[in-house]
């Protein structure tokens, strides 16, 4: 344990009554060209007799004989995904075209996350000699099915600020998978990234066959985080579950400091469960005998089967109530919405006992009971996390219009996709806006007294029940006295970019199915508030279907552009994914 004292350092939208088997031309994904398939062969074929080489110059990891097969394909394929880019021209978008070729692997089979081929985990574990390593991480450990994220950033934020070593794991990233791996609040280092990630490719690749096949996705992010979390030797490790949470990969870690679970909900019903006790005895999985648990007030049928698991191991569970604002001395949390009160009041408990079981409670000074010691204000403060209540003023329409003036288009950005998190969207934004305030990680605007208008930017993963999610957030707003002007349906960008490329989708075209949006939309226009827009007297049009996200931006700054007395206010919601894919483009 270390000693020191501080952190080390066509563009128009559709009708809305389009036909649901409509169908528009967007840039084409898989389409490989003959060309490519004629150089894919010649990899194939000239590869059976090829000498042995590395897949990481210079880093001292060779694979131990010729390229495989389904990594020539994962390379090719990636320059194909990849706006034309030559295969393996950067070895980043090498490693990405290798992580790309697992996401197919799904964990999620038709049996669910039951423990599909659970036994593999252990497996990893031993091919990558990280049995003892993993053992010797000091981690907190989170699931749940709202507000874990920010449970984790917060708990490593507060850690960080007494001065230790951190790790944060977390998913799903938002534009560049290496945002899943924090150091000491920072994302990872692309080249540190790289030499972790063919570490454990090329070991792995070593040892796969028909009985041990390449670990998915998910299980993949998860093992290259356990080496790079032990490498770097970090004092404490804060893992976020990433679903469920009895098989999940993160739960390969036997003897936790301490667990939480966040508040639960219904959320990936289609492997966890129908009732929110078979959910919260998937998120309940987490817990380990001996282990100290926290977790928030639930509901009656999921507090019932967590403090049923905790009792059968021995553990007292405690709840924790949200934090008192008082206890701040006046400073705001670094994440914004009510709710989070609620996440800094668990992260608080969860670090506060890992301090207390690690021995350095002696670290912190707590100048009296009404107030949280200095690091834990600082730590709650400075926490900040993309995506959870993120304000972001466009800087295109705003750099061009008068810079004395506040910002007349804003994207408000939050990745609620459950029932229970639109709710709190919708509370935060109808918050935020009426009172012309707006707050963010790294920036403040001005008070306004121009007239407003509201937009919805949506979209959500096919498995997402719309009639659940919907519902919700309009009725939300309604009943805080905001209403849509219009709300936009379009498919996520990232289709095209999985693993946050900086690199453009493909320029060829081919006809994208827009069914799912346009039932999005239908959705919307039957809901009881989904037609009381404020220009109601003026148009019938209340909802609109864009071919591409990037058009719905376009359109957005536009409109903005050509109506600069009004400010148009954009809540985008239903999937990170979605929030990801608008921060990039705006980024642009």
């Amino acid at each position: 344990m270390r000693a020191g004292g501080g952190a080390r350092p066509r563009h128009a939208p559709l009708s809305p009554t389009a036909s649901a088997t409509a169908t528009l031309l967007v840039p084409a994904s898989v389409a490989m060209p003959a060309p490519r398939l004629a150089h894919l062969r010649h990899l194939l074929l000239s590869q059976r007799s090829a000498p042995a080489r590395s897949l990481a110059p210079n880093l001292g990891h060779p694979l131990p004989g010729p390229l495989h097969p389904s990594l020539l394909l994962a390379r090719a394929m990636a320059g194909v995904a990849h706006a034309g880019l030559a295969t393996g021209s950067t070895e980043y978008e090498e490693v990405l075209g290798c992580l790309s070729s697992l996401i197919t692997q799904k964990v999620r089979a038709d049996t669910g996350n039951r423990g599909n081929q659970w036994e593999l985990m252990a497996k990893y574990v031993q091919i990558l000699e990280l049995e003892e390593s993993i053992a010797q991480l000091k981690v907190v450990h989170v699931a749940g099915t709202k507000g874990k994220g920010s449970t984790c950033t917060f708990a490593e934020s507060i850690l960080r600020s007494c001065g230790f070593r951190t790790g944060l794991f977390t998913s799903p990233h938002l534009m560049d998978v290496r945002e899943r791996f924090r150091l000491d609040g920072l994302d990872i280092s692309e080249e540190k990234f790289i030499r972790y990630f063919w570490w454990c490719w090329n070991k792995l690749k070593d040892r796969i066959g028909d009985d041990v096949p390449m670990p998915a996705y998910f299980r993949f992010l998860a093992l290259l985080a356990f080496k790079i979390f032990s490498d770097e030797q970090v004092d404490v490790a804060v893992l976020e579950v990433g679903l469920g949470g009895k098989y999940d990969a993160t739960n390969v870690v036997r003897a936790p400091v301490v667990c939480g679970v966040s508040s639960l909900g219904y959320d990936h019903m289609e492997i966890l469960g129908s009732t929110l006790g078979e959910i919260a005895g998937e998120k309940a999985g987490i817990l380990k005998k001996g282990v100290s648990a926290y977790t928030v007030p639930q509901p009656e049928e999921a507090m019932s089967v967590l403090v049923q698991r905790a009792s059968e191991l021995g553990v007292s569970l405690q709840v924790v109530q949200p934090l008192d604002p008082q206890k701040l001395e006046d400073q705001p949390l670094g994440l914004h919405g009510e709710h989070q009160y609620m996440n800094a009041g668990l992260a608080v408990a969860l670090a506060n006992t890992w301090l207390e079981r690690e021995g350095h409670l002696n670290r912190i000074h707590v100048k009296h009971s009404g107030t949280l010691p200095d690091q834990f204000i600082k730590g709650l403060s400075s926490a900040c996390l993309q995506g959870r209540a993120q304000i972001v003023p466009d800087p295109q329409v705003n750099s061009e219009n008068n810079k004395d003036r506040d910002s007349s288009l804003v994207f408000y950005l939050d990745g609620a996709h459950s029932p229970e998190s639109m709710e709190m969207c919708a509370r935060w934004f109808a918050h935020i806006t009426n009172n012309d305030g707006t707050q963010t990680c790294s920036l403040e605007q001005p008070h306004t007294d121009r007239d407003s208008r509201k937009f919805l930017l949506f979209n959500c993963m096919t498995v997402r029940d719309p009639q659940r999610l919907l519902p919700h957030l309009l009725d939300t707003c309604a009943q805080n006295g905001l209403h849509f002007e219009q709300a936009l349906f379009v498919p996520n960008q990232s289709q095209y970019n999985k693993l946050g490329s900086l690199a453009s989708p493909p320029s060829e075209r081919e006809q994208i199915d827009l069914s799912w949006q346009l039932s999005l939309q239908k959705v919307w226009e039957n809901l009881p508030n989904g037609n009381k827009g404020l220009n109601d007297a003026n148009s019938g049009r209340t909802s609109s279907v864009f071919e591409s996200l990037p058009l719905a931006i376009k359109w957005l700054r536009e409109t903005a552009q050509q109506n600069q007395s009004i400010r148009f206010q954009v809540l985008v919601a239903g999937s990170l994914h979605l929030v990801g894919d608008v921060i990039r483009l705006l980024k642009k």
